[in-house]
Parts: C-alpha cells; sequence; structure tokens
C-alpha cells in the first residue's frame, strides 16, 4: 500500500500545493495504532478493523471509526520467472507457508528447498493471508520475514526457488501465479472469481473535515481512482 499512498499523495498535493501530506509505512496495524494514539490524521488498511482496534476506538474517540474504500486489490502470488510452477491450489500455498511442503519436487518442478518469504505480523497483508490461506494458523517460524512487500518482490526476482505474496500493484503479471486455475486480474477479481482479492480503504477517527475531507473525496474521485488504476490496483469505479 506505501507505493499508491505515496504515489496518491504526490498527485494530490501537485494539484493542492498548499497542501502538505506526510505517508509513512510500516504495516496496517502500525497505521491504525497511530490512529488510535491521535498521532495521526489518516492511515491506510488491507484490511478491516480487529474487535480489538474497534474497541479501542470506541474508547479513545466514542467512535467505531470511519471506513472508506479506495479500490481493491488481487493479493497476488510471487514466483521467479525461471520457476516453472506457476499455479497452484489454497491447499498448495497453505501447505508452504506451513512448511508441510518444503521441496519444489513435490509439485514436479526442480529438486531444490521452497524458500518461501512472507509479510511481518504488522503487516494487514499478512493477517489477510493467515486468515484466508492459511485458515487461521501461522506461517512457520522458520520462513524469512520482510518488512514491505517491495522487499518480498526483490527477493523472489532474485532467488528461482522463492515464493512470496503481496498486492497485485508490486510485481509484473510474469511474476504472479495462477490460483484455483484463476488468474489475478481486474476482470476476475470484479466478477469474484479470483479467490484471494480484497478492499483497500483508509480510517480516520472521526468524521473527516477540512484537508483530510478533501484528500478522501479526491481519491475516490475519477481523478484519484485514475491514479488507483495506473498504480496496477482495481478501480471503484469503471
Amino acid at each position: 500500500m506505501l507505493l499508491l499512498n505515496r504515489k496518491l499523495a504526490e498527485e494530490f498535493m501537485k494539484i493542492n500545493p498548499d497542501i502538505s501530506i506526510y505517508v509513512e509505512g510500516g504495516g496496517t496495524a502500525t497505521g491504525v495504532n497511530s490512529l488510535i494514539d491521535n498521532k495521526i490524521d489518516i492511515c491506510s488498511a488491507s484490511r478491516p478493523l480487529e474487535p480489538d482496534e474497534i474497541k479501542q476506538f470506541g474508547e479513545n474517540f466514542s467512535t467505531v471509526g470511519m471506513s472508506y474504500l479506495i479500490g481493491r486489490d488481487a493479493l497476488s502470488i510471487y514466483i521467479n520467472k525461471g520457476n516453472p510452477i506457476k499455479k497452484f491450489t489454497l491447499e498448495q500455498l497453505s501447505d508452504i507457508f506451513l512448511c508441510k511442503i518444503t521441496n519444489w519436487k513435490d509439485y514436479g518442478g526442480d529438486d531444490i528447498p521452497i524458500l518461501p518469504i512472507s509479510r511481518s505480523t504488522s503487516s494487514g497483508t499478512h493477517i489477510y493471508f493467515q486468515k484466508h490461506v492459511l485458515k487461521g494458523e501461522e506461517i512457520c517460524n522458520s520462513i524469512q520475514v520482510a518488512n514491505t512487500t517491495a522487499e518480498i518482490v526483490k527477493f523472489v526476482k532474485e532467488n528461482k526457488n522463492a515464493i512470496g505474496y503481496g498486492g497485485i500493484g508490486y510485481a509484473d503479471y510474469s511474476m504472479q501465479a495462477v490460483i484455483n486455475e484463476i488468474h489475478p486480474t481486474k476482470e476476475n477479481v470484479l466478477n469474484n472469481s479470483y479467490p484471494i482479492s480484497r478492499y483497500l480503504r483508509y480510517y480516520t477517527s472521526r468524521k473527516p473535515s477540512g484537508n483530510t475531507k478533501k484528500y478522501i473525496d479526491w481519491v475516490v474521485s475519477l481523478q484519484g481512482q485514475k491514479i488507483v488504476e495506473e498504480m496496477g490496483y482495481i478501480p471503484l469505479w469503471n
């Protein structure tokens, strides 16, 4: 999400030079916690709020937070271009990240160890993957962890036996695997056939006003949604 947020902020400031937006990454949990602590005006998220987060919003602000959809994403499985294995079921992905299957030969590939890489637990992408692919189980302890999706993409590009996951906008189509025989495309997200798609959203602690409202209104406008699409994500309006 950071690259998308940064691009949106940059484009907004071009047409509103009197407004400054500071963008920082760290994962959904980091952003939500900063919002709860009243340190920021708005945070981005790749998952809904957790029950304990909603409880904290209620205690701090007497609200459950305000949510704004800004686009959709196909959670993509990244594979090195030199890896002949390009198709997976959700069960196979689960077996890999739970370390039940550890060699590519078990899927018809080369006799080399599978090298999974995951986002950190503060990431909304990690939590989504845990819930919808691992069915609530946690990745095994031996798996390498990256702080950003960009780090995962770089790692997979540099290692033939690597596999990772993240947003559709971070890697080109040639790195994205087919899941349950469905490609991660805009059309398959919109018709709900791709099995691991999600909404991207902003949260505020209360009803936004001033520049915060102006920014959110612009992001969901046709102009803002054009940027969302240019960054490789799926816009709200088609």
